[in-house]
């Protein structure tokens, strides 16, 4: 690479041009090259600025905006030559502008900087991930209220410790990730309001004496405002954060119900049938079908996850305002970003396509003592015993089922007047799996009547 190249860019500052290694790593191109179409919008709104308040005249604007498009359209075509050269999005789109239209295109940099460029550049990119985790958060809680009201009343059981616990219905369970899912819908709303401020004018990093209208350009990139310090809008990657922590909750949710899928889908459980669709062979076991598809969402967390420490540890120890570290926040959150849209859409279709297996369900839900804590609340209610000697009188029923090999439907009645007199043939009103779900109608519970409302309350909320 000769001296001139090199000048080119930076005028006189530099009596010799970088060598292959500083190219390489001072080079963006390979990456930012994804903020194209933010990088075109921002700089057609500050052109269209600097006409407004008499910064560039009229025609200039147009020359710049009409020649934007032209390298937009280039770009969206593929026929765009980016070049390491120019290192960034930022100084490919001006030079080829140049090459289009001329001198205009020298007057665009006005009022700004590269640094206020590529901050409001990837905070529009953030804010459109940002829109499209919403769209495909409400998708999955839109099939996983299908499948709630479609199994309200299917009884299935309810695991602590992945040990029986106590019966449940599949449309409470589904309906809990509906809320785990909305509250990450919510984490993204929150951080899309905290970060729709925008950076531009900000310039280098003490803003600038030309009479710009920041407001002007925030309002015509979608932004509620502009930011208040010209030092923080520069050097501020707290929306990047803020969408890498939601991320990472998110993708956590994700990866806990991939893995119920996982087991759920086994033999040796068969709650599911996943479909083909999101399923795999065995390249040697014809019999198999493998959930691949959740097993490979259960694996994101670990890039988002990832992405989001990464960034943390770029930005932990940089002093105000801009340093070049800050070209290393990108890459994490577009990998981050393409996973966990990936994987919402792949779940959203795992849960659209799979079936509840209601026979086998109802019947491990009655299997393991899961209504235990049921015969202990009858005891409460019908013999006035504490609940802690209720308790210690249905672990000894437990142990005498245990010992017979049977469940606890299945103990006599002189069986369970043996460990305590008082119990009577009412007894046996509670201990199906369908009596106990149908009890448990406090606010949130399990009982079909309370998940159709929780579906209710839901779509209403969607509405």
């Amino acid at each position: 690479m000769s001296d001139n190249s090199s000048n080119q860019m930076w005028g006189g500052r530099f009596a010799a041009g970088p060598d292959a290694i500083m190219e390489a790593i001072n080079a963006s191109i390979g990456f930012d090259k994804r903020l194209a179409a933010q990088d075109i919008a921002g700089s057609r709104a500050h052109a269209a600025m600097l006409a407004a308040t008499g910064i560039i005249s009229d025609s200039d604007a147009e020359a710049i905006r009409e020649g934007l498009l032209t390298v937009l359209s280039e770009i969206e075509g593929g026929t765009f030559e980016f070049s390491t050269a120019l290192e960034d999005i930022h100084m490919n789109v001006e030079a080829r502008l140049k090459e289009v239209i001329g001198e205009p295109a020298g007057r665009l940099h006005t009022g700004r900087s590269r640094n206020d460029q590529v901050a409001t550049d990837f905070r529009l990119w953030v804010r459109d991930q940002v829109d499209a985790a919403e769209s495909g958060l409400l998708a999955l809680i839109r099939a996983l209220l299908v499948q709630a009201e479609a199994g309200a009343d299917w009884v299935m059981p309810g695991f602590t410790h992945l040990q029986t616990a106590q019966p449940v219905t599949w449309g409470h369970h589904m309906m809990a990730y509906v809320e785990m899912f909305g509250r990450d819908l919510s984490r993204m709303r929150d951080a899309r309001a905290r970060m729709n401020e925008s950076p531009l004018g900000a310039a280098a990093l003490a803003g600038t004496g030309f009479p710009i209208d920041r407001h002007m350009t925030a309002q015509a990139l979608g932004f509620d405002r502009p930011m208040a310090n010209s030092l923080d809008a520069v050097s501020d990657r707290d929306f990047a954060l803020e969408f890498l922590g939601a991320a990472s909750i998110c993708a956590m949710h994700l990866s806990r119900f991939a893995e119920e899928l996982v087991i759920w889908s086994s033999a040796q459980f068969r709650f599911v049938t996943l479909s083909d669709r999101f399923s795999t062979g065995s390249s040697i076991m014809p019999q198999k079908k493998n959930p691949d598809a959740a097993e490979l969402i259960r694996a994101k967390i670990g890039r988002i996850f990832g992405a989001n420490v990464a960034l943390m540890m770029v930005m932990k120890g940089l002093p105000l305002a801009y340093s070049k570290d800050m070209q290393e926040d990108k890459e994490q959150v577009f990998d981050a970003a393409d996973n966990l849209m990936l994987a919402l859409a792949a779940m959203e279709g795992m849960v659209r396509d799979m079936s509840g297996n209601r026979a086998q369900l109802e019947a491990a839900a009655a299997s393991g003592f899961s209504t235990a804590t049921d015969l202990a609340d009858w005891l409460v209610r019908e013999t006035g015993l504490p609940f802690r000697d209720a308790h210690h009188v249905t672990g000894a029923l437990v142990a005498l089922a245990e010992k017979k090999g049977c469940d606890l439907p299945d103990l006599s009645l002189s069986d369970m007047q043996a460990v305590n007199a008082k119990i009577t043939e009412g007894i046996f009103d509670v201990l199906t799996v369908h009596k106990s779900v149908a009890s448990r109608t406090s606010y949130g519970g399990t009982a079909p009547e309370q998940v159709r409302k929780q579906v209710a309350r839901w779509k209403e909320i969607l509405a």
